[in-house]
């Protein structure tokens, strides 16, 4: 089975703290490892969780707030002086790429590779990266300023035919992979043995949907339903709901309650504000809706 792992890098929210960095994530599927958001002091989670950073080919930012975007500049120079020449595709809103080429400009700097920019168009679904193992779209989220989730989907894995199958019923290499795709086989006689009893059962695709800052909004619900873990913020207890609707964000009850209603395998919640020491309280709201619930920690890794 191809890995699929997520690990934290920071889970805070607009401010810092002593033990919690702004947000930050890897997601490693089938070895592609993909960014979302660059908070400050990402590049040093990344080296303090021994992550090799030169690895990472996409960069995802949700929205221009300065929590989720302002390590990525020291990232790219980083990337640039220890010689990387591989090109980096970044997806993002469109005016961050006028602020890091203002910064190149004036610091007088020209990157050893190219970095492609994908501009976020707000609409959801939108097939943003694709390849033949992993499919990421756009999920759109309802924040103060403009601001974009994203949902990593694996692609089906071929189903797996055992040695004593093939040999059994004599397969042919050439029908292998049409076996593996969902073919039936035909043997000489002309019967026919239905595809379900040569393969091993298919794993489900996995899924991750990330939803960085954003207000209560059902809405997302189609876009995320039944993933295999749903990232959400819950910035505030639920006792603060006045001021998450002030500031846009979500509740930890109502992470909860989208979760449930989305029908997700697992909820991780996180973008805690400063306010909260002990993390508990935001856990244990989430779960009186929806019990499968953890916290983002720093330096965790999840495998889906």
């Amino acid at each position: 089975m191809q890995n699929f792992e997520l690990t934290i890098l920071g889970c805070s929210s607009a401010t810092p703290t002593s033990k919690r960095n702004p947000t930050a994530q890897l997601l490693n599927i089938a070895e592609r490892f993909f960014l979302i958001d660059c908070g400050e002091a990402t590049q040093i989670q990344l080296r303090r969780y021994k992550l090799k950073f030169q690895r990472i080919n996409h960069i995802f930012i949700s929205h221009l707030h300065g929590d989720h975007y302002l390590g990525l500049l020291g990232l790219l120079s980083s990337m640039h002086l220890l010689g990387r020449t591989a090109e980096l595709h970044l997806y993002c809103p469109a005016e961050l790429q006028e602020i890091i080429e203002v910064q190149y400009k004036h610091s007088e700097t020209r990157l050893n590779y190219q970095l492609i920019y994908h501009h976020h168009t707000y609409e959801n679904d939108v097939v943003l990266f694709e390849d033949e193992k992993v499919l990421v779209t756009s999920i759109v989220l309802n924040h103060r300023i403009p601001c974009c989730g994203f949902k990593f989907t694996e692609k089906p894995l071929l189903a797996n035919i055992s040695k004593d199958t093939i040999t059994y019923y004599n397969i042919p290499v050439e029908q292998i992979l049409p076996i593996k795709k969902g073919a039936d086989l035909t043997l000489p006689d002309g019967s026919i043995i239905p595809n379900e009893k040569l393969v091993v059962s298919k794993q489900e695709p996995r899924s991750y949907a990330y939803c960085s800052d954003t207000c209560y909004d059902e809405t997302i619900i189609p876009c995320i339903k039944d993933v295999t873990l749903l990232y959400h913020e819950a910035t505030f207890l639920h006792e603060k709901l006045e001021r998450a609707k002030e500031t846009h964000h979500t509740t930890a009850l109502q992470a909860g309650q989208i979760a449930q209603k989305a029908s997700v395998k697992k909820l991780m919640i996180g973008h805690y504000s400063a306010r909260y020491k002990d993390l508990q309280p935001l856990l244990d709201e989430a779960r009186s809706v929806f019990d499968n619930t953890v916290l983002a920690i720093e330096g965790e890794q999840t495998k889906l």
